[in-house]
């Protein structure tokens, strides 16, 4: 079993920044992939920005050259910078880990945008 627990979110205006954090606990050694994906009122959860285990990251066309993923090399955090952030962003951001064929996910939190 994984625990995720998110922290950062909040409300900012139109071009500000904020910096999403997720600790992981429980049996972390096997963890393959960290991530963060979000849900929009009406709207299905997508991708925002994942990173393996390698340390390849991905990220979602709309955030890409405007938020940035990390992680420590024990697979005990993961971070999400969002810059430049638009009223298009807010959402209600979740952390994601895989351990080897199991997704586990954080309870979410909010990231509101005013324009």
């Amino acid at each position: 079993q994984v625990q995720l627990v998110e922290s950062g979110g909040g409300l900012v205006q139109a071009g500000g920044s904020l910096r999403l954090s997720c600790a992981a606990s429980g049996s972390i050694l096997s963890i393959n992939l960290m991530g963060w994906y979000r849900q929009a009122p009406g709207k299905q959860r997508e991708l925002v920005a994942e990173i393996t285990s390698g340390g390849s990251t991905n990220y979602a066309e709309s955030v890409k050259g405007r938020f940035t993923i990390s992680r420590d090399n024990a697979k005990r955090w993961v971070n999400l910078q969002m810059d430049s952030l638009t009223p298009e962003d807010t959402a209600v951001y979740y952390c994601t880990v895989r351990r080897i064929l199991t997704n586990y996910w954080g309870q979410g939190t909010q990231v509101t945008v005013s324009s």
